[in-house]
């Protein structure tokens, strides 16, 4: 599990003040505190905090373990509804965004977020440990055998690329679309309203980043066995704790660099690097292994894993009795996720500005599985060969060891040194994209960022990096990779009773943007109505048809903006404000931020209430389109001032041309819109009055 962040950070406009990130003292000096108390108890008191870790996630399996597994599984199902709902049509972010980057960029770089080392980890250590001992089925069976990469695929697969989606869309939706920070809290704010600005969102903020740090440490710490186990096997390093420390003060000290210089390109090459290096290893195991068994079995895994599903998303063994089976796999794994999802779910949400809720699941849930599950059919079923073929030492030796049976494995191919140094390396470029990533999101989760598009000051990230580092040094010691599963479980219960609140307030947001096309809809008649007049004021249609033939320069589109569009829309401010209503006229950016070169010009009513009125002209240049084949006249194109409204809706049509009187009837039209709305939502909210 991993994040590869883009850092990179737009630079101020010309004449505008540059905000800049601000520490939030209350989240960042209570998760510090947390962190730093845990580590110190690991580091001078290792024995008692074993012994106490596993008794508190005895406790939770066993009263929160059902918990966890509905929570997973009801994620799951509430982000596939909203994609296959009349939700899924909504951007994150305003109607006029578009996609940022390409699909095959995109898709890339979600193949970026979600592989790590620990991938390299479990996709031989977990079908090797399902095969031998399994949870319920008889050991060593063929039915053994293929439940055994199902349980792999379960519990790396869709449900927990779920949370993922849930929390990038949150945030996206949030931050692009309503104009909020880029921050847990604000997904609260539907149910808790401005309380969220407070202690309420404070302590949101630190669940998010408590279960962020333990649930990197747990990835940084599989990471550092992993490096630690390939460097054995290349240059012959010691495995030991030593060793280990030093691969955590080398990846300290690289995120440091990297926090400290800006070196956002590099981070990206080598994360695509992670990927291509990652895929060459599986194709040279695929293609000088048993090639068609491996083909066969990827086949038997699609309908083994569609066949086992809906049984694995609810299975708590109740009554049966697996020992610890629970807490070591599932319980963790989804505790893991939910630590993780506000981390990943950051980076989701920078590079998905722009597309709509439906591709964003879509591509959220399937583009990342499709990699994890070629992977894994790779690796597990050629160590389950292995052992069947008679090697149970290699079985044996890698449930005592996991972190050695992926190279145990390697070394039954051939060039097994090139190999090998290739594994190490793609695991040491995994080990060190996660480290940079996270401590720039523990940083971001920290600090009162002013845009979406600011990241946490370099100072803040140096002090997460060490911190993490620390701590997985310190869970190392306690126990090793047990220790951090263990703290894992712990620290990812608080976030998830933060991931239901999550859901709610994305789901109110969401009914609440249905609700405003719904009063469009109610006030459609009145606005024809008021547009019937024929008095002598009216427009002529030949008037209607030049305009709509127009193509203005851009020097006709300013002077349009600043003859007719500001100052009525001034007018119509100043006389609310006459009548006791607060409005306010000015510029504004993409993201809905005042700025006095602002592309949009907008009219802003009740802009402090729950749901303010904002009407927004966007000048921007289009195409000229053809007319039976031929463009009307020289240039290639003019300007349009199309109309948005509240949250970014796109009106599709252009105002441009359009005289005082016209403005002000647009304006009323699409007020009395809104005031609709707001007594739709009055009438939902108290329904027996």
């Amino acid at each position: 599990m991993s994040a590869a962040i883009d850092k990179t950070t737009d630079k101020p406009e010309k004449g505008v003040k540059k905000v800049l990130p601000q520490l939030n003292k209350p989240v960042f000096i209570s998760a510090a505190i947390v962190t730093l108390a845990v580590t110190m108890w690991a580091f001078f008191a290792p024995t008692n905090a074993q012994e106490v870790l596993g008794s508190v996630v005895g406790w939770i399996s066993t009263w929160f373990g059902w918990f966890y597994v509905l929570l997973v599984a009801a994620v799951l199902v509430f982000v596939i509804y909203l994609a296959a709902s009349k939700y899924g049509n909504t951007k994150l972010g305003p109607e006029h965004s578009k996609p940022e980057f390409g699909l095959l960029a995109w898709a890339s770089m979600l193949f970026a977020a979600g592989i790590s080392t620990d991938l390299m980890f479990f996709a031989v250590a977990e079908p090797v440990t399902m095969y031998l001992d399994p949870p319920s089925t008889q050991p060593e069976t063929v039915d053994a055998a293929r439940e055994a990469t199902a349980w792999t695929l379960f519990h790396y697969g869709i449900s927990g690329w779920g949370l993922y989606a849930l929390m990038g869309m949150a945030l996206a939706y949030f931050a692009y679309r309503m104009n909020m920070p880029l921050a847990i809290r604000s997904a609260l704010a539907p149910i808790f309203g401005k309380r969220v600005q407070g202690t309420l969102g404070d302590g949101v903020d630190f669940a998010a980043l408590v279960g962020t740090v333990f649930g990197v440490a747990t990835s940084l710490g599989i990471g550092v066995v992993m490096v630690n186990v390939g460097l054995n096997t290349v240059f012959g390093l010691p495995v030991n704790e030593v060793s280990q420390i030093g691969i955590v003060v080398i990846g300290v000290v690289v995120a440091t660099l990297s926090a400290v210089s800006g070196v956002d390109k590099g981070i990206k090459f080598l994360s695509m690097l992670n990927v291509f290096l990652a895929i060459a290893l599986s194709l040279w195991v695929l293609i000088v292994g048993k090639t068609e068994f491996l083909l066969n079995a990827m086949v038997l895994n699609v309908t083994d894993f569609v066949r086992l599903f809906p049984n694995m998303a609810g299975q708590t063994f109740a009554f049966e009795d697996t020992g610890t089976w629970m807490t070591d796999w599932t319980l963790f794994f989804w505790a893991w996720w939910i630590a993780f999802a506000s981390f990943v779910g950051l980076f989701l949400a920078r590079i998905s500005r722009g597309r709509t809720i439906r591709q964003f699941v879509l591509g959220t849930l399937t583009i990342p599985f499709i990699y994890i599950f070629m992977w894994i059919s790779i690796y597990g079923n050629s160590a389950l060969d292995l052992i069947r073929s008679g090697d149970k030492k290699f079985g044996e030796a890698t449930m005592l060891s996991p972190e050695g049976g992926f190279y145990d494995l390697l070394s039954n191919y051939p060039g097994f040194f090139v190999i090998a140094a290739l594994a190490t390396l793609t695991a040491l470029l995994f080990y060190v994209t996660t480290a940079d990533s996270a401590a720039l999101v523990m940083a971001n989760l920290s600090s009162r960022l002013p845009t979406p598009q600011d990241d946490g000051r370099p100072g803040l990230r140096i002090f997460w990096a060490a911190l993490t580092g620390a701590l997985t040094v310190a869970m190392l010691i306690v126990g090793g990779i047990g220790a951090l599963q263990s703290a894992t479980i712990i620290m990812g219960l608080p976030f998830a009773f933060v991931v239901i609140l999550v859901m709610i307030g994305l789901y109110k947001a969401l009914r609440v943007e249905a609700h405003r096309v719904d009063s469009i809809d109610q006030s459609l008649p009145a606005s024809l109505a008021r547009r019937s007049h024929t008095d002598t004021g009216h427009e002529t249609w030949q008037r209607q048809l030049a305009r709509v033939l127009s193509f203005p320069s851009g020097s006709k589109a300013r002077d349009f903006e600043t003859d007719v569009l500001v100052p009525t829309l001034n007018e119509v401010a100043a006389e609310l404000v006459e009548k006791g209503v607060s409005a306010h006229c000015g510029r504004v950016d993409a993201e809905g931020q005042s700025v006095e070169d602002g592309e949009l010009i907008q009219l802003e009513v009740d802009g402090e209430g729950q749901f303010p009125f904002r009407y927004q002209v966007w000048p921007h240049k289009v195409n000229v389109p053809s007319f039976g084949g031929r463009v009307p006249r020289g240039t290639e194109d003019y300007f349009r001032m199309e109309v948005y409204l509240d949250g970014g809706a796109g009106q599709g049509y252009d105002v441009m041309g359009y005289t005082k009187e016209q403005l002000i009837d647009d304006v009323l039209d699409k007020y009395s819109r809104h005031l609709e709305f707001l007594q739709l939502q009055e009438n939902i909210a108290n329904p027996d009055d």
